[in-house]
């Protein structure tokens, strides 16, 4: 992508006046989208997007500048000028970098390399998404469904000599159905993604994900209303896992804890959760949409227990997060492109199982609310208040699913909500995201068995 000797001298240019740790990103990245609304094919766009970043530390503080020039001069000018911002007393041609390269196992597999001669075959697999939808029920009014990949090449290199290069390869469907029933209007959203090929779609059950979007629109289009007060609440598995990673998971990113603005802040070794809550972080888990071989970084991503049976183990920890703490890194850096710095993030973050069936958890709730799917939120993570708004949801009663209902949200604090959890079910899944932050939109899996909180504030319509 470049050559060695280019890198080694930016980072000698970059620590010139006094920086302590240099760091170059190299970004090579080729971008598929392929888009259908109401079964005509409206998208199909291609692009490449090439750039290098270069990151200068001195003790606590960093800058970053990053250029799509790539002419040596020009790569010079750009690590100088960082340089300038570095408070230091270094002097110049005093540091002599040497670059190791690093083989890097790939833990990922890729059968299939997306390319343009698959368009076709990629048409008709949206066409088929399509049918599935519209065909459910006769108010499914509109589909809307998209096929994207993307190829993202990566080099980073350090002033510790550090010298790795990986290939990321990402697949993704977008299916989206809108119900209407007189005057109203709701949609449903799947979206199934992985670190792989195109043999991802190919094994993926499309008709099944398309009627699954049409069956949460055509059904929470004719529902009554949420009521709204303290009321238990199931999250079903899978995608529900998005409440624990917005709720807690940011306030346990090293890009929060280390300047004091989480509630999980000097924290560690308390119990900040049932003592059936363990939750974990988890880069490695093979072809997972959020996971990596190496993070931004370049340091190898891991397993992190985040909490063990309810005791707070750790953070997700980055390397200015190491600094500012004292503690190693967790592999957790990452970046959306060379024209972000890195922070740390979350992967693939998940409440592990626990023993307790789905069946159970539903049978021993006499009356509560039953979120099958979550959609947006917000969270303050210096509180970790949250706002989540279901995207399904049913009444539970006398212990069994009854009417559905639409309209709720969820409203409480992350820390008070994992404390609350008294039921943890066995049937682990993850559902896939984008994840947006410091440095910038991530892909992550967001997972957890079926749950249930004993009381939650549940937003929805008085008197319903």
């Amino acid at each position: 992508m470049i050559h060695p000797t280019q890198i080694q001298d930016m980072l000698q240019a970059a620590l010139e006046t006094g920086g302590d740790f240099a760091e170059v990103f190299v970004e090579d990245r080729t971008n598929g989208q392929l888009g259908m609304t109401g079964g005509v094919v409206d998208t199909a766009l291609s692009g490449r997007d090439f750039g290098i970043g270069i990151r200068i530390m001195k003790e606590h503080f960093s800058v970053y500048a990053y250029t799509s020039d790539m002419s040596e001069q020009s790569l010079i000018r750009l690590a100088k000028s960082a340089a300038k911002a570095i408070r230091g007393g270094g002097a110049p041609g005093t540091h002599t970098i040497t670059l190791h390269p690093h083989a890097i196992p790939n833990q990922h597999p890729i059968a299939i390399i997306p390319d343009g001669s698959q368009k076709r075959a990629k048409i008709d697999m949206m066409r088929r998404a399509h049918e599935a939808a519209s065909q459910y029920d006769p108010s499914i009014t509109q589909t809307s469904v998209g096929i994207s990949n993307s190829i993202q090449n990566v080099l980073i290199a350090n002033s510790n000599g550090l010298l790795v290069e990986d290939t990321r390869t990402y697949t993704r469907m977008r299916i989206s159905a809108i119900a209407t029933h007189g005057e109203h209007r709701q949609s449903g959203f799947r979206g199934p993604g992985a670190y792989a090929g195109t043999e991802f779609l190919e094994n993926l059950n499309i008709e099944g994900n398309a009627r699954h979007a049409a069956r949460i629109a055509s059904t929470m289009v004719k529902a009554g209303y949420a009521p709204s007060g303290r009321l238990p609440v199931v999250i079903e598995n899978g995608f529900g896992g998005v409440l624990f990673h917005e709720a807690c998971g940011h306030g346990l990113e090293s890009t929060a804890v280390a300047h004091g603005t989480s509630v999980f802040a000097n924290k560690i070794g308390q119990q900040v959760a049932s003592p059936l809550v363990t939750a974990i972080d988890d880069g490695t888990i093979p072809n997972a949409w959020g996971s990596l071989n190496i993070d931004d970084e370049g340091a190898p991503t891991q397993r992190n227990v985040l909490i063990e049976n309810g005791i707070l183990k750790g953070y997700l920890i980055d390397r200015m997060g190491s600094r500012q703490m004292g503690v190693p890194a967790t592999g957790s850096g990452r970046r959306q492109s060379y024209k972000f710095a890195p922070a740390s993030r979350m992967n693939n973050t998940f409440i592990a199982n626990g023993e307790s069936t789905r069946e159970e958890i539903i049978a021993n709730t006499e009356y509560g609310i039953y979120a099958k799917s979550l959609g947006g939120g917000s969270v303050n993570t210096s509180t970790s208040e949250f706002n989540f708004a279901v995207e399904e949801a049913y009444m539970i009663r006398n212990g069994k699913i009854a009417e559905p209902v639409k309209g709720a949200t969820l409203i409480g604090k992350g820390i008070e909500t994992l404390q609350n959890i008294d039921m943890v079910g066995n049937n682990l899944d993850h559902g896939q995201g984008m994840c947006g932050s410091v440095s910038g939109s991530l892909p992550v899996n967001c997972g957890q068995p079926t749950i249930r909180v004993s009381e939650m504030t549940v937003g929805g319509r008085k008197g319903e």
